[in-house]
């Protein structure tokens, strides 16, 4: 098994079936193989090693940011013929490092630098960054950033990635601009300060470490006035210990079988323990929220729990309940239940709800 293969894409490259493979290798359930995996295939002649990459085109590694539209766009190909050539059953899932074979595109190319950028400054994306912000400060627009450098959706950006600003002229040496810190509660996110100032038992060393995942979560997911942070950071602090849990303490052997939450599979219970600042807990949960944001979570659950992954799992599940909403009418109870299921610790979350919107001004 190779990064991004699927049995369906197997079974098409060797001409055999999804349900011959499983049925040879006792797969139970055939959404779910492992890198590293060894797979007979049934009417494939010797022992099936893993296939080699088609031998015309170039050969591509998946760079932060990338999406397969913006791949196919850039080496003139398509995203059907690049997902066919690799096996991708999902051309919305691609990994950073992963290996693609470029169709029509001549001749092999070393482990891929960034393609050629346009005429422009080069960027680094800094903690609390949007694209919108980062356009309004180099004269340049949303669609012009995202063209020259791919980017599918302008909502996603992360910390540490290489952007080209068409229109300004000249590389950047080093990060980019300094700005001000942001006043309290804005789309910029909250500072050190802030934080340990709601969170008052937080190191300045966790802060650090979570703040930039946090910040670019909350900018993702549209959490971005004093109320909305306000009730979030709230949630997060108590359901999380202020940061010290991003794992479930117990084993998760008490939701073996849980099929409201997706647990068929024996072993389900521990492998999708609640993991993350807000807990997400059960296989359909990591499915649906891996499908969301482009993670396969079902086969690597144990990301969850870490902030560059935990953060989003959480921001997804604020936005899949709608708790903007309700943040938004200042309804925190109502966010409290649909968190919890009920109003366990009630009077911590509103002891940090009421010490964040003092903070943040909300």
């Amino acid at each position: 098994m190779q990064p991004g293969d699927t049995l369906s894409g197997i079974a098409s490259r060797f001409g055999s079936s999804v349900g011959a493979i499983a049925q040879a290798n006792g797969i139970s359930n055939p959404n779910f193989i492992q890198v590293g995996q060894r797979l007979t295939i049934p009417g494939a002649s010797g022992p099936s090693a893993p296939a080699p990459a088609p031998s015309s085109g170039q050969r591509y590694t998946v760079q932060p940011g990338d999406t397969l539209s913006g791949i196919a766009s850039r080496f003139g190909s398509s995203v059907g013929a690049i997902a066919q050539a690799n096996g991708i059953s999902n051309p919305n899932f691609i990994r950073v490092g992963q290996q693609l074979t470029i169709p029509g595109a001549s001749g092999p190319s070393a482990p891929a630098p960034a393609p050629p950028a346009p005429s422009g400054q080069r960027y680094t994306v800094q903690p609390g960054d949007t694209l919108s912000g980062i356009a309004s400060r180099f004269g340049s627009s949303v669609s012009a950033i995202a063209q020259a450098n791919g980017i599918s959706n302008p909502n996603l950006i992360h910390v540490g990635q290489q952007l080209t600003i068409p229109g300004a002229s000249g590389p950047v040496s080093g990060p980019g601009p300094v700005t001000r810190p942001n006043p309290p509660g804005t789309a910029g996110g909250v500072s050190i300060q802030q934080l340990r100032a709601i969170m008052p038992h937080l190191s300045e060393a966790r802060a650090n470490q979570m703040m930039p995942h946090l910040n670019a979560a909350m900018a993702e997911a549209g959490i971005n006035t004093p109320r909305r942070q306000a009730a979030f950071l709230a949630q997060l602090a108590h359901e999380s210990g202020e940061f010290r849990y991003m794992e479930e303490i117990a084993s998760g052997a008490a939701y073996e079988g849980r099929a409201d939450l997706g647990n068929t599979q024996p072993g389900d219970g521990v492998r999708y323990k609640g993991r993350g600042p807000i807990q997400l807990t059960g296989r359909s949960n990591y499915r649906a929220a891996g499908r969301a944001l482009g993670i396969d979570l079902e086969n690597n659950p144990t990301r969850a729990a870490d902030p560059d992954v935990g953060f989003r799992t959480a921001a997804w599940y604020w936005n899949n309940r709608n708790l903007n909403s309700y943040a938004d009418a200042g309804n925190f109870d109502a966010i409290t239940y649909r968190v919890n299921g009920g109003y366990n610790g009630k009077a911590s979350r509103d002891a940090y709800y009421a010490r964040a919107l003092q903070v943040l001004g909300g």
